[in-house]
């Protein structure tokens, strides 16, 4: 029995036509795999050819060992906050020891996992990525790290074959000459991530506003995602999808062993809080750029992108004391201006579930001032307005809240300053929680404070806010001190034979052209009234303006001229005529700060700086300034006139109008004078104690009217009071001690060699004086104690 028999089956021959498509068949296998083998060798030939053709033309790796990049200037307050950055690119390089794990991790879970196990290709990446792509309709890369760096540093962005060839090349040739954490340090330092941000260190201050090594595991992941698009998976622009790539990198570090399954949990669950574009932890912007222009005229463009670190003498503290004090200032001032309407009108939808979106969109284009933010108003009566904010809040504003702007309320008001559905506006909040709506500031003003010993600046506030004007005021205006003028006439007069006791009389004068300089005049005091003859001491504390100009009669203007150059003033700023005596010439608030400064160390010029030390990248000391030590070669005021001077200023701040500051402050070692220009166009506090300056200014920028009851004593002095009140806290009082040359009698401090009836005892006392104003008159007379 056959075979096919014996298992129950049956046999058949193949036919002629089967055996012959079966040879057919394994012909044309093997000329297929005789074409894929000479295919292949042909291509491996050309690939040959091609790594034998670009591998000499690859360029010169060995700039990578030194590895240089842009890093931007950085200004820093005296106490190591960050006040500012200058550059193209914002870069902060940290070396590859001091990246966190958690931040190289997870860049490794998403960007090149096995970077540690392979050199420089990762082969094992590229067939998956080859699968993926060729099952899948969207591409997947398989570039690592190294070929990444490659990219960056050598090579174009165009997709071809050719550039995919040279970036594999100089990956094997980078890994040959450096090591893994130099190649992951030059990754992390150079790649850029969005908001002008380059290198992780950069992105972290930039999104998160804390340092690298302050990231958890949730903020690591979000940064580490950038790199693919930056600007697609950019977190504050667009969220969501930031969010999605963010959640699926923290899965991807489970995955690769860099955290555990409760780390993994908790990232995903934890609510990431980003920084504002805008938000700054201190408020140094003015100060800032005066030391980038100081920085740059030292070192060119080369100071924007070799990494210099920029330190200042200003504190935090203070700067924010200052920045605090000017703003409350100027906007306690605006409350009571009229109100000049919205700044700008939207058009609303009717549908409500479209009116966030709507304001959202408007308001990108009114960003928040700090305290003063943006909102749009839904409805609007004279009793009660609503508005939505940036934020998507609405808020509601009544009575007193309404104040400010009531001129713009009702259907009577100007149609073009009127409130009415969709206008833009401003709103504070009080500390009750209240709010009151109000307007952007058209008035400016300046704080500048320094240490008189050394002359390094504590605190510049150049002006409101330095987004809507880049002007210094207290640097680059030149304008009148008024009445904040006065003390360098007095110490002037002490040197003719004047002392406190001198009297003078306070009555009218008139001058012809000749005595002026331009034209016939007859000057006024303040409150227009005339009170005869009194002390110096008490014409300086009540602000007299006859009593000043008589003492400069008698001195002579061109005396005091050449006088006032000891403190630091240009003559040709201050003509040598008899409106000198009221602060007719020009200064800015920095010189003021400097001038009054002779009078709080007795009698020592010191030149005022703003920047301390300059280090590199690195940390390496490139410049740093030695604070003067005062000795007598600084000497431009004799101790005496400087100790006699102080007594006065004193008095100004205790009994004249000035004297809130020691009430409020409740401490008698504070000096300083106030000043109000003719028409109220400026208005002044310069003041000290004597550890330290401050000298207020206030002003339109095209000079006009602050108002009829607006004076230094009413505007600069609140703001000079506010800042001090947090600058002196904890320093101890402490006053001068009566240099050898001077007596006390009765009271009364005199130069020693007027004891005995020298000097000048009187002034102008046979000039007449009008009779007091009666009762009617004194109505229209305002406060003194507001000059």
């Amino acid at each position: 029995m056959s075979d096919s028999k014996r298992d129950g089956g049956t046999s058949a021959s193949p036919s002629p036509r089967s055996r012959s498509w079966a040879r057919s068949l394994v012909k044309a296998m093997a000329s297929v795999l005789g074409l894929i083998a000479a295919g292949t060798l042909a291509a491996l030939m050309l690939v040959a050819l091609a790594l034998a053709v670009a591998y000499p033309n690859l360029p010169e790796i060995g700039g990578l060992a030194d590895y240089r990049p842009k890093l931007p200037m950085r200004i820093y307050s005296a106490d190591g906050i960050l006040l500012g950055e200058f550059g193209e690119e914002r870069r902060n390089f940290v070396p590859a020891a001091q990246i966190p794990k958690v931040m190289k991790d997870a860049v490794l879970a998403i960007e090149d996992a096995r970077f540690y196990q392979h050199s420089g290709v990762d082969y094992l990446g590229v067939l998956r990525a080859g699968l993926a792509n060729f099952g899948e309709s969207r591409s997947q890369g398989a570039s690592t790290i190294t070929m990444q760096v490659a990219r960056n540093f050598y090579l174009s962005t165009e997709k071809t074959f050719t550039r995919k060839i040279y970036e594999i090349l100089l990956a094997l040739k980078i890994e040959s000459l450096l090591s893994k954490d130099q190649i992951l340090e030059l990754y992390m330092n150079q790649i850029f991530l969005g908001q002008r941000a380059y290198g992780f260190a950069s992105a972290s201050e930039v999104y998160f506003g804390k340092p690298l090594n302050s990231l958890s595991i949730a903020e690591a992941a979000m940064l580490a995602g950038l790199p693919k698009a930056p600007s697609a998976y950019n977190p504050i622009s667009n969220p969501k999808r930031a969010t999605i790539r963010q959640l699926y990198i923290i899965d991807r570090m489970l995955e690769n062993g860099f955290i555990t399954a409760d780390q993994h949990d908790a990232a995903r669950m934890q609510k990431l809080v980003y920084r504002a574009p805008s938000e700054t932890p201190v408020h140094g912007e003015y100060a800032a750029e005066a030391a980038r222009q100081l920085v740059y005229a030292q070192y060119g463009e080369d100071a924007y992108t070799v990494g210099l670190n920029v330190y200042l003498t200003v504190k935090s503290s203070d700067q924010m004391a200052a920045y605090r004090a000017l703003r409350r200032g100027i906007l306690d001032y605006e409350r009571r201006q009229f109100y000049r309407g919205p700044e700008a009108y939207i058009d609303l939808p009717a549908d409500a579930r479209d009116v966030d979106t709507r304001v959202a969109e408007a308001l990108t284009d009114h960003p928040d001032n700090d305290e003063l933010k943006a909102g749009v108003v839904l409805e609007v009566s004279p009793k009660k307005l609503v508005a939505a904010l940036q934020s998507g809040e609405s808020i509601t504003v009544t009575g007193d809240g309404l104040k400010p702007v009531s001129s713009g309320l009702g259907e009577k008001a100007n149609p073009k300053t009127q409130i009415r559905r969709g206008a833009v506006i401003r709103l504070t909040k009080a500390q009750n929680g209240a709010w009151t709506a109000t307007q952007l500031p058209d008035v400016e003003g300046a704080f500048v404070a320094l240490d008189p010993r050394s002359g390094a600046i504590a605190a510049m506030i150049g002006g409101f806010d330095q987004a809507k004007s880049k002007f210094n005021h207290v640097t680059q205006a030149w304008r009148q001190p008024g009445s904040s003028f006065k003390p360098f006439i007095y110490s002037a007069a002490l040197e003719k034979g004047f002392s406190p006791s001198t009297v003078i009389n306070d009555a009218p004068l008139f001058f012809d052209a000749d005595s002026t300089g331009s034209q016939p005049w007859e000057p006024k005091n303040y409150d227009g009234t005339f009170e005869g003859p009194m002390s110096m001491r008490r014409a300086l504390a009540k602000s007299k303006n006859m009593v000043s100009i008589r003492i400069l009669q008698a001195i002579g203007a061109p005396y005091a001229q050449e006088w006032v150059t000891r403190f630091g003033f240009e003559p040709d700023k201050h003509p040598a005529y008899l409106t000198m005596a009221l602060g007719a010439g020009s200064v800015t608030p920095l010189q003021m700060a400097s001038a009054y400064g002779v009078f709080a160390t007795g009698g020592y010029r010191v030149n005022p700086y703003l920047i301390s030390k300059v280090t590199d990248s690195r940390g390496h000391l490139v410049h740093q300034v030695k604070p003067p030590l005062l000795d007598e070669s600084m000497r431009v005021l004799n101790a005496r006139n400087a100790f006699m001077m102080n007594s006065l200023l004193q008095e100004v701040t205790r009994s004249g109008t000035a004297a809130r500051a020691q009430a409020v402050l409740k401490r008698t070692d504070v000096y300083g004078k106030t000043g109000t220009t003719n028409d109220s166009h400026d208005a002044w506090f310069c003041g000290y104690q004597h550890e330290l300056v401050a000298v207020v200014w206030m002003g339109y920028d095209n000079p006009r009217k602050l108002g009829d009851r607006e004076t230094g004593g009413g505007l600069s002095l609140p703001i000079w009071i506010d800042y001090m009140s947090t600058a002196l806290k904890g320093r101890p009082e402490s006053e001068p001690l009566p240099p050898e040359g001077v007596v006390n009698i009765g009271g009364e401090w005199y130069y020693e060699e007027y004891v005995q009836g020298g000097g000048v005892s009187s002034l102008g006392l046979e000039d007449s004086t009008p009779k007091p104003p009666d009762a009617e008159e004194r109505k229209g007379i305002l406060d003194l104690f507001s000059r």
